[in-house]
């Protein structure tokens, strides 16, 4: 079984505050950022490691977040270890926990809870996001070059070109700047429930920001997990609807990226219900 190198395993050993007798490797996430289950007797934790430029800086984004805010939806920081090549974030281990889907109504009403109670919470964090710092990165993408989106055949050139200007002018309206703390990365594979508590993981894409915007991002891969449309959860939202769309439409049919290969796949799978959401939300043309 592949084991952290002797420097940091020395480094990792010092955070934890034991020396680790069982490292088991976590085949979990989209990215190569490596993971483990630290043990030793009843003493566990779980360990992330940046691997390339990429997942290090993720990591550290992560770890800046931790220091900054503690609530109980988030994992408890056991320590962690900023660096510009292999920075290490240790959490509580939460294998253990509850993982959806499936999502039943009770595990859904106490996400939706706790993402409300999150969202009620008060950080300094700044407005720092994937989607903050690529605001146009979206339908007017898709309007400048369509073959990568056209190329996932989710829907015609014919509706594209007829629906473009309706999707913009919502998405350009919709309001991305407001007070509550936002996690950006809302998925079934980063949220839990550990001891009765739902806890949200993975924090590198964290701020402040719009809470509508938050949910939203959340809503498509529910309902690709066989949850309710997002429309069921968030009515008259046609800005949300236009502004999520486009975030996966600009981006699900563009290249495989090497240090994360499976997004493009995931990011194909919220567009596949985000874009009928916009469709029916803007009550544009029947997709096709």
């Amino acid at each position: 079984m592949s084991v952290p190198h002797e420097t940091l395993r020395d480094r990792i050993e010092a955070i934890l505050g034991f020396h680790v007798e069982e490292w088991m490797l976590v085949q979990r996430g989209y990215t190569a950022t490596r993971r483990y289950i630290a043990r030793t007797g009843s003493r566990s934790a779980f360990i992330k490691i940046g691997t390339s430029p990429i997942t290090a800086g993720m990591v550290n984004r992560e770890i800046t977040v931790y220091r900054r805010v503690t609530a109980p939806f988030m994992p408890t920081l056991v320590g962690a270890s900023v660096d510009p090549v292999e920075p290490v974030l240790v959490i509580e281990d939460l294998s253990s926990a509850e993982w959806p889907p499936p999502w039943s109504k009770p595990r859904l009403s106490v996400a939706l809870e706790q993402i409300d109670e999150m969202h009620r919470t008060v950080s300094d964090l700044e407005v720092r996001t994937l989607l903050y710092d690529e605001r146009n990165a979206g339908w007017l993408t898709v309007a400048r070059e369509p073959a990568p989106f056209l190329s996932l055949g989710l829907t015609s050139k014919e509706w594209l070109e007829k629906s473009l200007p309706t999707l913009i002018e919502a998405e350009q309206r919709c309001q991305l700047q407001g007070s509550s703390l936002t996690h950006l990365d809302l998925r079934s594979d980063n949220i839990c429930i550990h001891g009765g508590q739902v806890k949200f993981v993975d924090w590198a894409e964290a701020g402040t920001g719009n809470a509508a915007v938050d949910m939203g991002f959340f809503l498509p891969s529910l309902a690709f997990e066989g949850g309710p449309n997002p429309d069921e959860i968030m009515p008259s939202a046609p800005q949300i609807a236009a502004l999520i769309s486009g975030f996966f439409a600009a981006r699900a049919g563009l290249p495989t990226i090497p240090d994360a290969p499976f997004v493009r796949r995931v990011q194909l799978e919220q567009l596949s219900t985000a874009l009928p959401w916009a469709q029916r939300a803007l009550e544009l043309p029947s997709l096709g």
